[in-house]
């Protein structure tokens, strides 16, 4: 396994990391990461295949647990309690509950809401050009799952800073005021999230907090999976987080390739347009697994303990599997990309991502036929998560 190094902060690599991850992939499936300590699975094939054995996983084995520090308590108490932070049993349990609320039919019936949304932001733009991610990217999802859950849309706001706040504990080279946040919106959340939570029981609506809480409920009262209020809240949070952010920087991104490239998504074109938008340019790039037991892969050896870096962002540019990788083809062939993980972690929110861009889309050029971007947009440094600062238009 050949060494490689890049600072995940470096304005270069944060900008464009493609080509860090064209030498990494050409020196194998797997390097050794310096900068992370960790080996790092480059190839299409390679993570796949982690992602999905079962001898890797993201609790970390016995012997290599490590305790926070207190002053970080708050944070990874929610992350104790959250299904992408467990393994089977518990993952199953959780994700169980979760799936019987977040059902495919309850997603599907939030369409011509989104695309309602969608022309309601456009209304309240102001006149020739704004910041796209402020005023439509960053808002059409908070407000999406906020309608989700069945939390007020007031809360949008409240929601948005604490999810900001909570993520920045993922970013490469945090510092100790990124912390505080971080710590200071997990329990204005929690607070929050159990306050509500006590309300929904009382007065239960159609949203998805009173199905989880009823499927909670009916669990308790047979076999079939049930979650503690504890659990209630950080799957909420789960849900509100990881989907926020992922969808945040899926709209920048694809809203700046389809701009770059002169495309305009339709109603006919969104899938294949959304989809390969997600494959050049995704929104989270890497994700880690812990090894379990003695196991090869693709010819390399692991041991228990170890870990593994899962670049996704570099797997979505494989030659191997994607004719012409580096380019963006609105015309490619659908072949399932790594955007959302795979395996048993795959993102609980992923089709509900995929129904926003898909929708949203289509209505925002379709609004706006003469937008064009204002200047080259910078990416932000929030590494694992790839996404812009801002998204000046004119239109």
């Amino acid at each position: 396994m050949q060494p490689i190094s890049q600072s995940p902060t470096e304005d270069a690599f944060v900008q464009n990391p493609y080509p860090f991850y064209a030498r990494a992939r050409a020196l194998g499936d797997f390097v050794y990461w310096t900068d992370y300590s960790m080996a790092a699975a480059t190839s299409h094939a390679a993570v796949n295949a982690v992602l999905k054995d079962r001898r890797m996983g993201r609790e970390a084995p016995p012997g290599f647990e490590t305790t926070p520090p207190p002053a970080l308590a708050p944070f990874y108490a929610v992350e104790a309690h959250s299904m992408l932070e467990a393994e089977p049993p518990r993952h199953t349990r959780l994700r169980g509950s979760a799936l019987r609320a977040f059902t495919g039919r309850r997603i599907a019936v939030l369409e011509p809401s989104i695309a309602q949304l969608a022309d309601q932001l456009i209304d309240a733009m102001p006149e020739g050009g704004c910041d796209l991610l402020e005023a439509f990217a960053r808002q059409v999802p908070v407000i999406v799952i906020a309608r989700f859950l069945g939390i007020p849309e007031i809360m949008a706001g409240d929601l948005l800073r604490w999810s900001n706040a909570m993520v920045g504990m993922y970013q490469a080279g945090r510092s100790a005021q990124d912390e505080a946040r971080a710590v200071a919106a997990t329990n204005d959340f929690v607070d929050f999230m159990r306050d509500f939570i006590k309300m929904r029981r009382k007065d239960p609506r159609d949203d998805l907090i009173s199905h989880l809480i009823e499927v909670s409920e009916q669990g308790a009262e047979s076999d079939a999976p049930t979650l503690s209020t504890q659990e209630l809240i950080s799957t909420v949070i789960l849900l509100l987080n990881a989907g926020h952010e992922a969808t945040v920087h899926s709209l920048g991104n694809a809203i700046k390739l389809l701009l770059e490239h002169g495309q305009k998504p339709t109603q006919d074109n969104a899938l294949a347009l959304s989809e390969e938008t997600l494959r050049h340019d995704p929104p989270l790039h890497m994700f880690t697994r812990w090894v379990y037991e003695e196991v090869e892969v693709l010819g390399h050896s692991f041991k228990p303990g170890d870990q593994i870096a899962c670049l996704l962002g570099s797997a979505n540019r494989d030659g191997d599997v994607y004719d012409n990788p580096e380019v963006f083809d609105p015309a490619r062939k659908l072949i399932p990309n790594a955007a959302f993980g795979a395996g048993i972690h795959f993102c609980l929110g992923a089709p509900l991502a995929r129904l926003e861009l898909r929708t949203a889309l289509p209505v925002l050029f379709k609004r706006l036929p003469n937008i064009r971007l204002a200047g080259t947009p910078q990416y932000a440094d929030v590494y694992h998560f790839h996404g812009l600062r801002r998204l000046d238009v004119t239109y």
